[in-house]
């Protein structure tokens, strides 16, 4: 039951953002689109009240507690972003708005925009460690939080993988690639 509410409030919020952009670009409902955004976080809020009241109801944890605890966690520490993203690409599209910007590609600029991610994802992880440990705490019982303690080396795993992203853009930064400047231009010939 708990996977099926992960996956409601993951299609909510996008139906959620994608309404709030809709209203707030092509609609031109500036308060009406702003309002709805705002509403975004409130989805979390609906997943966290539903995980409590789940393990406070006796169940024991399981795969969905902690999917759902590190589900809080990225999007707390990645919501923002996204939000950003998506309503550059519609300020762009709907109302004239500058090209989106992409991550560089590049040098100096590459590393610190890896590293800036790394940190979003650590804080991610520590939302949802710190989750999953309220959620042993409040619980009580070995038995029923096992699955939840397991949750932990999972996290941290996977911030230990995506560590490489940014210690590798640190120790050998992308380049761009050169051009050949031996070889000439080559000529347009207009066919006779």
């Amino acid at each position: 039951m708990l996977i099926a509410i992960i996956v409601g409030c993951e299609i909510g919020f996008w139906v959620v953002l994608g309404a709030g952009l809709l209203a707030r670009y092509p609609l031109r409902l500036r308060r009406t689109g702003a309002a709805l955004l705002l509403c975004v976080p409130l989805i979390d809020l609906v997943l966290l009240a539903a995980t409590a009241i789940d393990l406070r109801g006796g169940a024991t944890a399981g795969t969905g507690h902690g999917l759902a605890a590190a589900y809080l966690g990225y999007s707390v520490a990645f919501g923002h972003s996204i939000v950003r993203w998506a309503d550059e690409r519609f300020a762009h599209r709907f109302a004239g708005g500058p090209p989106p910007r992409g991550k560089p590609k590049y040098g100096r600029a590459r590393t610190r925009y890896e590293w800036r991610e790394f940190g979003k994802a650590a804080l991610a992880t520590a939302i949802a460690c710190g989750l999953l440990l309220v959620m042993i705490a409040l619980v009580d019982d070995p038995d029923r939080t096992a699955a939840l303690s397991a949750w932990l080396g999972r996290l941290g795993m996977v911030l230990a993988i995506w560590s490489i992203w940014p210690v590798s853009h640190t120790l050998w930064p992308a380049k761009p690639k050169k051009t050949d400047a031996s070889r000439p231009p080559a000529e347009h010939t207009v066919p006779k």
